[in-house]
Formats: C-alpha cells, sequence, structure tokens
C-alpha cells in the first residue's frame, strides 16, 4: 500500500534542507541539545531551524516540554515519511561513492622514502580507489602474523613453499656523489680519485669489493662517514658529503634530474636480489594484484 505524501506543497518549493535535517535528527533524539551534537551546532541553531520549518509549514511539529520534546500529530507522520527520505538520500548516494580497497605493503625504509613514496602518485593516478598503507620496516615479517599483503626485501637465498617470491631489482650498485663535490674533476673518475673523496659507508659496505686497491691496501681513502642505513648514505651524498655506493634503481631520478651523478662506469653486482613476495594462499584480490603488477612495471624482469 503506497505511502500517504505529507510532504506539504509550498509556493517556494520544499522547504529548507537545513531546515529538514535539523528536524529529522531532533525528531530521533526529541531532545535539540543531543540533535546539536549529532549536527556539530549548537542546541539555538536547532531550535531555530526547526521554527523556520513549522513558519514554513504553518504547522507545529513539536511539543516543547521541560524535559525535551514531543511530536505532534502532524509532526510524527511528518517525521516518520522524512527519515525514510533521508534514508533513500544516505543509500543513494553510497551507490556513487567510490569504495577505497586498501593494500598494506612492507618495506624498508630506504626503499619506502628512496623508491616507493616518490612514484606512489603514478599509482594513485592510474587506481584513485586503492589506498596503500606502507608499513616501513628492517624487521623479517610474516605473511601469517601481521597484515600486509606484498613484502619487497632484498635476500641471497630463496624463500619457503607457502610464499610466492618473484624478481624485482638486480642489486646493481653504482657509485654516487652530488655533482658539487666532483665540480672541475675530469669524468669518469678513476679509482685514486674516488678514493680520495669522502667515501659513504651503509651497514652492507661494499666499497672493498667495489675498489679492489682499498681491500689491498693499494690505496688510501680519506676519511668517510659510516651512516650504517643505505637511505641516509643517500641523503648525506645528496648533500655533497661524500660519495656513496647504491643500488642503481634507488638513484635511477636522482641520476636523471642531475641530482646525482655517477663517478665512474664501473658497476658491481650485489650479492643479493630484490623481490616481491605474497603468500602463496592468499585469496584473490584485485587491488592487491594491481599494486603488484605496478611494481613490475619498474623491475628489471
Amino acid at each position: 500500500m503506497p505511502r500517504e505524501n505529507l510532504l506539504p506543497t509550498l509556493a517556494g518549493g520544499i522547504p529548507s534542507l537545513n531546515a529538514l535535517r535539523a528536524f529529522e535528527v531532533a525528531g530521533r533524539h526529541l531532545n535539540f541539545r543531543k540533535a546539536s551534537e549529532e549536527l556539530r551546532v549548537t542546541a539555538g541553531a536547532v531550535s531555530q531551524q526547526v521554527r523556520r520549518l513549522e513558519s514554513e509549514l504553518g504547522l507545529a511539529l513539536f511539543v516543547r516540554q521541560a524535559d525535551g520534546l514531543s511530536f505532534t500529530p502532524h509532526g510524527r507522520a511528518y517525521h516518520r515519511q522524512l527519515v525514510d527520505i533521508f534514508e533513500d538520500l544516505r543509500q543513494a548516494s553510497a551507490t556513487l561513492r567510490p569504495v577505497h580497497d586498501s593494500v598494506v605493503i612492507s618495506v624498508t625504509p630506504t626503499i619506502a622514502s628512496k623508491w616507493l613514496i616518490p612514484r606512489l602518485p603514478d599509482f594513485a593516478a592510474m587506481h584513485p580507489h586503492i589506498e596503500v598503507r606502507i608499513l616501513a620496516t628492517e624487521r623479517v615479517l610474516s605473511f601469517r602474523s601481521e597484515p600486509i599483503d606484498i613484502v619487497i626485501r632484498q635476500s641471497a637465498s630463496t624463500f619457503g613453499s607457502g610464499v610466492r617470491a618473484e624478481r624485482l631489482f638486480r642489486q646493481e650498485l653504482v657509485a654516487v656523489c652530488s655533482p658539487d663535490l666532483v665540480a672541475g674533476m675530469s669524468q669518469p673518475l678513476g679509482d685514486s680519485q674516488i678514493a680520495g673523496l669522502p667515501l659513504l659507508h651503509d651497514s652492507g659496505d661494499f666499497w672493498g669489493d667495489f675498489l679492489p686497491g682499498l681491500r689491498n691496501n693499494q690505496l688510501e681513502t680519506t676519511h668517510g662517514l659510516h651512516l650504517g642505513a643505505t637511505g641516509l648514505c643517500l641523503d648525506a651524498a645528496l648533500a655533497g658529503q661524500g660519495v656513496a655506493l647504491a643500488s642503481r634503481f634507488l638513484v635511477a631520478r636522482e641520476l636523471s634530474d642531475g641530482r646525482l651523478v655517477q663517478v665512474t662506469p664501473r658497476t658491481m653486482e650485489g650479492p643479493e636480489t630484490f623481490y616481491s613476495l605474497r603468500r602463496r594462499d592468499a585469496p584473490a584480490n584485485p587491488a592487491v594484484d594491481a599494486l603488484h603488477r605496478w611494481l613490475h612495471s619498474y623491475g628489471e624482469y
């Protein structure tokens, strides 16, 4: 049976939406103060909107009492219809709002700051409805105990049968520094010239392998900084404080825009490879698949 249409026909059209909303909320609480808390306005503002609505309708909707409100017969019928209308509006709006899927990716702080975060706007432009959450940590994580979808880590070994590992980047080490540090020097630099500059050392510290003369005591080096994390070495290199060794993919943008220069064409293959990891038995998830495909669009394999 169709419900009776109790919305009045007014000379000026439907009443103010703010007034209708104030009445709908006040009617659910039967209290102006509680309605004001939901609407985040003052109780006086709610009361004023309701009085405005009553004036436009020419009908009393509430009976004001010391302990709250009660409906008039017209007010009760009108409120019942408005509740349905506002619920229809909420549902109609919800169908238009995009549903945001989320993907949790774990990377080391260096990969997060030097590679992933600068490129994420490209992914967001392609997939505006996917929310990427970054867990930046050096810790070894477990898919079973952590709420993560994708992990990027470097390793020289294989992974367990429950993990799907796909190669992402080689550990191709290059020597880089600020162009200001080598201004006026003929390039590419020779080993003795590189050793004569401050060398920046991370936890891997491959300088002895990159410049064998250092390992064999055939080269003397100036004092350098021991910073532990590759990301800190790259920050120091950008600041002109020395020469860093880093995987090429981590410095590709800085080399391209000239903020860093590669001081020698020599490269070195590191002992580890960067992999993207996922649970082999993870349920199908289009958002995770989209991020995984995007990551590998930058990969070297």
